[in-house]
C-alpha cells in the first residue's frame, strides 16, 4: 500500500509531526517557568496574596505542560537511530555530545529541584523554595540553548574536520562548534519566541476571566503583566529577528531568497514580496504584490543594493520555495499582530481603560493561541528552509536516512499520529480545563516558617500601594 511513497519523504513527515508537537511544550515551559519566578519574587517582596494565588495558578499547569514536554522529547532521540542512522553515524561525534551535555546540565538540574518547587512550598523555607523556583527557570533555558546550539550547527557547521570514516568530529576547540556563527542570533529569538508565546497564553487566560469578572484580582494582574510583556518585548522581537534574517543572509542566502520569493536576481535594488504564489517552475511568483527596493533596503539597509536571486544557486539545492515563502509570512504577520494588542494595551492603559475595553479583551483571547503558531511557522521556516541538507552544504538529506522500506516509515507515522491525538489531545483538554478556572485563593496560605528552624526570616507582609503591577 506505502510501496510507492518515498522512504524519506515518510521519514520528514514523521520527524515534522513529532518535533512540533514536541516544540509547543517547551517554547511554553521556558517562559512559563521564568513567569512562576516572577510571580514568587514580587509574593516574597510584597506579600501580595494576589502573586501568590497566580503562582498556584500556573504552578500547576507547569506541571503538566513540562511532563508532556519531557514524554514528547523522548521519541525525537530514538528518530536519530531509527529512521536517520547515517545523519547520526556521520554527525554524532558533535551531535551527541551536545545534546548529552543537555540532559547531564539542563535536565538534572530542571528535575532535581522540580520535585521541591511543585511540593515543598510548606516543607522548605520560603526563600530555599524561591530559590528551586529559580533553578527550575535556570534549567529550561540551559536546556534551550544546548538544543539550539545543536541545531544551529547543522544550520552553520563550524570548528569540524572530517574524518576517514566521513565522520563531522571537532576539529579542536569546542567553543566553536558552540557557539556557531548562527548560534546567538537563534538563541535570543527563541528564548523571546517562548517569552511571547507565554505571554499571550497567560494575557488570553486573563482577558477570558475579566470578560466574566472584571473585579477579578488575579485576572486584572495576569493581564497586565501579560500586556507589559507584550508591549515591551514584541518590539525587542522583531529587533531580533531582523537582526537573524542579516546573518542568514551571510551564512544561508538561498533561505533567505526563498522565503523573500526572490527568484531572479535584483542589481538595482529588490522588491519586497508581500504576497504571491511562487511558481519554482517558471522561477517567478505569480499574481505578484509588492514594494519597489524595501527587500534591500530591509536585507541591506540600502534601498539600491543588489541581491541574488535563487536562479543564482544550482536548482537541486533549493529549499521548497512555497512552504518556505508562506511559513515565513505566518510567522512575521502573527508578530505584528503581537505588536499590535501590546500597542492596543498601552493606550488602553494610558485611558485607564485597561481592564474595561472588552474587544481588546477578545482580541487577546483569540491571540492567546498565536504564539505557538509563530514558533512553529518559524520552525518550519527555519528547517524546511535548509533543506536539501541536514549539515547545511555538507550532508543531504537523502543521503541521511535509514535504509527503511517506506511501509516501515508509514506503519511507525501511522501509530505515532494516533497516539499522540489521544494522549495529548487529552492533556491539552485538561489544561484548557485548569485554564478555565478563575484564579483566586482556593487554598490556604503556606505555613509560616520559624526562623530557628527554616534558617531565614518568613518573607514580610508588606502590603504594595492600590494598582500596583499594573
Amino acid at each position: 500500500m506505502f510501496d510507492q511513497f518515498d522512504p524519506v519523504v515518510l521519514a520528514r513527515a514523521q520527524f515534522a509531526f513529532t518535533v512540533s508537537f514536541h516544540f509547543i511544550f517547551p517554547a511554553f515551559s521556558i517562559g512559563l517557568a521564568s513567569y512562576l519566578m516572577v510571580l514568587e519574587a514580587l509574593w516574597l517582596k510584597t506579600g501580595r496574596a494576589v502573586y501568590l494565588d497566580l503562582f498556584r495558578y500556573w504552578l500547576k499547569i507547569f506541571a503538566v505542560v513540562f511532563g508532556m514536554g519531557v514524554v514528547s522529547g523522548v521519541v525525537m532521540s530514538y528518530q536519530f537511530g531509527t529512521n536517520w542512522s547515517v545523519f547520526s553515524t556521520k554527525a554524532g561525534p558533535i551531535i551527541g555530545p551536545l545534546m548529552a551535555y543537555e540532559v547531564l546540565t539542563a535536565f538534572f538540574l530542571e528535575a532535581g529541584f522540580l520535585g521541591v518547587m511543585l511540593f515543598g512550598m510548606n516543607k522548605v523555607g520560603r526563600r530555599l523554595h524561591f530559590f528551586a523556583t529559580c533553578m527550575v527557570a535556570l534549567g529550561t533555558l540551559i536546556s534551550a540553548t544546548w538544543i539550539i546550539s545543536v541545531n544551529s550547527w547543522m544550520q552553520t557547521p563550524a570548528g569540524y574536520a572530517i574524518n576517514a570514516k566521513g565522520q563531522f568530529v571537532p576539529a579542536g576547540s569546542w567553543l566553536p562548534i558552540i557557539f556557531n556563527p548562527s548560534f546567538p542570533y537563534r538563541l535570543v529569538h527563541t528564548v523571546i519566541a517562548a517569552y511571547l508565546t507565554t505571554a499571550f497564553v497567560v494575557g488570553g487566560v486573563g482577558a477570558w476571566h475579566l470578560l466574566k469578572n472584571r473585579a477579578n484580582a488575579g485576572a486584572r494582574t495576569m493581564f497586565s503583566m501579560a500586556m507589559w510583556m507584550a508591549a515591551l518585548v514584541a518590539p525587542i522581537q522583531i529587533l531580533a529577528g531582523d537582526a537573524h534574517g542579516l546573518n542568514t543572509l551571510e551564512h544561508q542566502p538561498a533561505k533567505v531568497l526563498a522565503m523573500e520569493g526572490d527568484y531572479q536576481p535584483s542589481p538595482n535594488g529588490a522588491p519586497l514580496i508581500l504576497f504571491g504564489l511562487p511558481n519554482s517552475a517558471e522561477a517567478r511568483v505569480d499574481y505578484e504584490v509588492s514594494i519597489p527596493h524595501l527587500g534591500s533596503l530591509i536585507l541591506k539597509h540600502d534601498p539600491f543594493a543588489p541581491l541574488s536571486g535563487l536562479v543564482d544557486f544550482p536548482r537541486e539545492n533549493w529549499p521548497p520555495v512555497p512552504i518556505v515563502f508562506w511559513s515565513f509570512r505566518i510567522m512575521v504577520a502573527l508578530g505584528f499582530a503581537m505588536l499590535g494588542i501590546g500597542l492596543w494595551s498601552l493606550l488602553a492603559r494610558f485611558r485607564r481603560k485597561l481592564y474595561d475595553w472588552s474587544w481588546l479583551h477578545r482580541a487577546a483571547i483569540l491571540m492567546g493561541p498565536s504564539g505557538f503558531v509563530a514558533v512553529i511557522a518559524g520552525w518550519v521556516t527555519t528547517e524546511v528552509g535548509r533543506q536539501p541538507f541536514t549539515v547545511y552544504g555538507l550532508l543531504r538529506t537523502a543521503e541521511s536516512h535509514s535504509p527503511l522500506a517506506a511501509p516501515a516509515v508509514a506503519a511507525s507515522l501511522i501509530a505515532f499520529v494516533i497516539v499522540y491525538f489521544f494522549a495529548f489531545g487529552a492533556g491539552v483538554y485538561y489544561l484548557l480545563r485548569l485554564m478555565a478556572k478563575p484564579p483566586g485563593s482556593g487554598e490556604p496560605p503556606p505555613a509560616p516558617m520559624p526562623q530557628r528552624a527554616a534558617g531565614i526570616t518568613p518573607a514580610p507582609g508588606i502590603v504594595a500601594p492600590a494598582g500596583a503591577g499594573e
